[in-house]
């Protein structure tokens, strides 16, 4: 290849880089890499306090004690737990409390309100994310509540995630706040939706499609939405079989481990499978170069640039070391406490929808974060 035509083609490469029209999953530098350990099943029929210990949907550690949310819309609430594990495996998880949210004058939230998603730890606080209820126009939320789940604040949307009369316009139902992390730098949060908006790009399909899901940053001083990334889903893994025809795909959490760099955890699912219909990744993404898109009203047509995201862990690698090979609902991820070697160890929670639509598992799996 002569130097004119290196030259030009550095050149083409730089230009479709800059244009954020590529989402490169292979080429991100990163030195992670996840070892599984161990798998735990909490039972089904686990009860707490008169409340079914399940659909844990977002899970949390701070100072030796686990948080997990679930997705209760009856009763919203969080539990709290004492998780015990080394390198080589679990050793017990044991429920401690339950805490159910409430209004600003400590009366539990009205049923049917609320879809709660995910939660963290912050200094003494909690901050959750519900979806609410696009189909009926309950909006969804980000609130911070206290250690006795009474509410303290709620955080306002921008437009573009509020209910929308106009079919073309708004997010999704059930495809909204799936996802929350604290900043890196503590100076906030960052926020993530699980589908696309209506104005940006279509749901994910089986075939290769334009699916980018909007990660927005949240001011903890100013409570002000500041800053918004954008993440391309992938396909939808499979067909759904045996006379079922739903399928889906989406960001289900977003952890940020060092500034602009994640872990998102995404899941794709279909019905009529045997083995739960789960396709689940874990993604190291870099966002250094994502543009700052919240002033585009519509990603449809726009110029940015995307994160960068590489696959970490394939969910399919483990499948076969898994109670009945199943890869269930997973959609909690925290980073717990460090091993004895200094490794930082990884827990990940599955939603087990209370086992509405068939047996599922309440399921934990526990991962070494190797360097």
């Amino acid at each position: 290849m002569s130097d004119v035509v290196k030259t030009l083609f550095l050149c083409t490469v730089l230009l479709v880089i800059s244009c954020g029209t590529n989402n490169d999953t292979n080429k991100m530098d990163t030195n992670l890499k996840l070892r599984f350990v161990d798998e735990y099943i909490l039972p089904d029929e686990t009860t707490f306090e008169n409340t079914i210990v399940g659909g844990l949907s977002g899970i949390d550690y701070a100072n030796g004690t686990w948080y997990a949310i679930s997705d209760d819309s009856d009763a919203p609430r969080f539990y709290s737990a004492k998780i015990s594990y080394d390198s080589s495996g679990f050793n017990s998880i044991t429920i401690k409390s339950v805490t159910h949210f409430k209004d600003s004058i400590g009366e539990l939230i009205p049923k049917g309100i609320v879809d709660p998603e995910s939660i963290r730890f912050d200094d003494g606080s909690f901050i959750w994310t519900s979806e609410g209820n696009i189909k009926v126009g309950l909006k969804p939320f980000v609130q911070i509540a206290d250690s006795s789940g009474v509410f303290i604040n709620e955080f306002r949307l921008a437009k573009r995630y509020l209910p929308n009369t106009d079919s073309n316009f708004g997010p999704h139902h059930n495809g909204v706040f799936e996802g929350i992390t604290l900043s890196f730098d503590k100076k906030g949060y960052w926020i993530a939706m699980e589908l696309p908006l209506k104005e940006d790009g279509v749901e994910p399909t089986l075939e290769e499609t334009d699916s980018p899901v909007r990660i927005a940053f949240l001011n903890r001083e100013t409570g002000h939405f500041e800053k918004e990334i954008v993440y391309e889903l992938d396909k939808v893994s499979k067909q759904a079989i045996n006379g079922y025809t739903f399928r889906l795909n989406g960001i289900v959490e977003i952890l940020e481990y060092d500034t602009n760099k994640f872990l998102v955890l995404e899941r794709s699912f279909a019905m009529g499978y045997v083995d739960g219909g789960n396709t689940v990744k874990i993604y190291a993404v870099d966002a250094s170069k994502a543009t700052n898109v919240s002033s585009i009203n519509s990603l449809k047509g726009a110029s940015y640039t995307k994160v960068t995201k590489k696959l970490l862990f394939n969910f399919e690698d483990i499948r076969k070391e898994l109670t009945n090979g199943i890869v269930d609902n997973i959609e909690g991820v925290t980073f717990g406490p460090h091993f004895k070697n200094g490794n930082r160890s990884l827990l990940v929670v599955s939603d087990n929808n209370f086992s509405l639509y068939g047996p599922q598992l309440n399921q934990f799996i526990l991962f070494e974060v190797e360097k």
